[in-house]
């Protein structure tokens, strides 16, 4: 008898040391990939406030040569003092998105957040050494928020699916780990922009 409650004793204590290896491992692991996950907004709130900046910039300098109306500069200014205000992820996506449709609808940016070239409407901007560079620095800005906003992407699917993940979910659960937004591209991006500066 006495051996048999010893047997039985140590399969229980040997059951509950691999429950309990399993469940720190897998806190282990979502807290890895969480952190992951921040790290690649990290770099996507990186660029979106560099190409927040470059695009103030650059509003500033088409502004003084092409003399367009206040309000499609207001609304991109508006829209990005949304964005370098905004403090979460979820914030700052929406801002972004605003921020886009107000450079899309100045004729700055094309779809998908792609720079437009609006020197064939205002000829002057191509002899502004200014616009050139800051025209050359949102371009590589583009190109390096388009490569963090998959990184970040990529992040987020490994962690949800990590979290959602059988018996990962159940200790997800237990110690508050959530699912992350992933970062969509804006439905007015999918549309070409109409650009008239002629008004």
């Amino acid at each position: 008898m006495g051996k048999t409650l010893l047997v039985i004793l140590g399969v229980l204590i040997l059951f509950g040391l691999i429950i309990g290896g399993s469940a720190l491992g897998s806190y282990n692991s979502l807290v890895a990939k969480r952190n992951a996950v921040d790290n690649k907004w990290a770099q996507v709130d990186n660029q979106l406030q560099r190409r927040a900046d470059l695009i103030g910039n650059l509003v500033g300098t088409v502004k003084g040569i092409a003399g367009q109306e206040k309000e499609v500069f207001g609304k991109i200014a508006d829209a990005r003092a949304k964005l370098l205000s905004a403090s979460t992820p979820e914030e700052k996506l929406d801002a972004n998105s605003q921020l886009t449709q107000a450079a899309q609808n100045a004729g700055l940016l094309g779809t998908g957040g792609r720079f437009l070239s609006i020197t064939e409407q205002y000829p002057q901007l191509k002899s502004n050494e200014n616009f050139l560079k800051l025209q050359d620095s949102l371009e590589g800005t583009e190109n390096r928020l388009a490569v963090a906003r998959k990184d970040y992407n990529d992040a987020v699917l490994d962690y949800n699916n990590s979290r959602q993940r059988f018996p990962t979910v159940l200790i997800a659960g237990l110690m508050g780990f959530h699912d992350k937004p992933f970062y969509k591209i804006d439905e007015g991006a999918r549309t070409a922009p109409k650009v008239d500066f002629g008004k």
